[in-house]
């Protein structure tokens, strides 16, 4: 029986980078036989980070968040699942809000505050995030860094892949945007040749989580 795999998108552009890039990893997730349940943050009902409850610390609630709202499906789902894909665009210098608000509760359910088991998550599953990028891959090392040492202390061990430098519209040359900071052709030459080696190595990286 073939392993179930959580794939998130907490990025809100249809077709775009980080849509493409969970979906690559999905689909190679599906060529290692695994089954894949997909979340779209951005098409969920409202929900919140975490709020503080301290609910997730009391015994018979231990690994679970117990604030009910639309989140409380997708967490189970993580609970329950053989491997996590998740992906989101960088919105100023950091992760969006929807995939913060996932982050916070994801982790905060795991941890004990208990110095002999700081974590209680009894399912470890391997983790594959995935950021977007208008800014150079290297600008967020640090960043990175910090959410793959949380993700895989608190989750599972986590691997991740940076797509920077995007395409984020396919037409720089409107008047009413006026972005200079850009070189349209450049941003097109690295969407037609790099993007898709970064594809295929998002399939390769949700292949290698499913087996």
């Amino acid at each position: 029986m073939g392993k179930r795999i959580v794939a998130v998108n907490a990025g809100p552009r249809t077709g775009w980078n980080t849509e493409t890039l969970v979906s690559e990893a999905s689909q190679g997730a599906v060529s290692s036989g695994a089954e894949v349940e997909r979340f779209n943050l951005f098409r969920l009902e409202r929900y919140t980070g975490c709020i503080s409850c301290f609910g997730c610390k009391k015994e018979r609630f231990k690994g679970h968040c117990i604030c009910k709202d639309a989140l409380t499906p997708v967490l189970d789902s993580i609970r329950e699942a053989d491997g996590l894909i998740i992906g989101s665009p960088n919105y100023l210098g950091n992760l969006t809000a929807s995939f913060r608000a996932l982050y916070e509760r994801l982790i905060f359910q795991n941890l004990t505050y208990n110095i002999e088991s700081p974590c209680c998550n009894e399912h470890p599953i391997p983790v594959l995030l995935i950021m977007t990028s208008n800014a150079p891959d290297y600008m967020y090392g640090s960043l990175l860094s910090d959410y793959k040492q949380t993700l895989s202390r608190f989750v599972g061990p986590t691997e991740v892949l940076v797509s920077g430098d995007t395409l984020q519209i396919w037409d720089y040359g409107k008047t009413d945007w006026r972005w200079t900071m850009f070189d349209p052709q450049a941003k097109l030459r690295r969407h037609e040749t790099v993007f898709p080696e970064e594809r295929k190595k998002a399939f390769e990286l949700g292949r290698s989580l499913a087996l």
